[in-house]
């Protein structure tokens, strides 16, 4: 299964940037109900550990909030390959818009 792995760099407090990726993934799971199923996340101090189906194919991964950067590490379906770079591109910016 192909993966991404990025980190995306910020300045704010390890709680503000934390507070913000968790109500992030709140409104994901509001604005895009229609296309992703069976959202699962599970916190563990500063990490998170996620899944869901997006068109029917299962995405899965690791998201950790650090002091000056928050990590993301995922698997995406094979299906998804073709666009792993749109994909990626996609979630640093909203990453850096979030975390600005």
């Amino acid at each position: 299964m192909p993966n991404f792995n990025m980190a995306v760099s910020h300045s704010l407090t390890h709680d503000e940037a934390g507070k913000r990726v968790q109500n992030l993934l709140t409104d994901v799971k509001t604005e895009f109900a229609d296309n992703i199923k069976n959202l699962y996340e599970k916190w563990d101090g500063n990490v998170c550990n996620f899944s869901f189906l997006v068109m029917s194919f299962p995405v899965s991964g690791t998201l950790t909030v650090e002091t000056s950067q928050v990590k993301l590490f995922g698997n995406l379906p094979f299906a998804a390959l073709p666009f792993k770079g749109v994909i990626e591109s996609t979630i640093r910016d909203h990453a850096k818009t979030l975390l600005a």
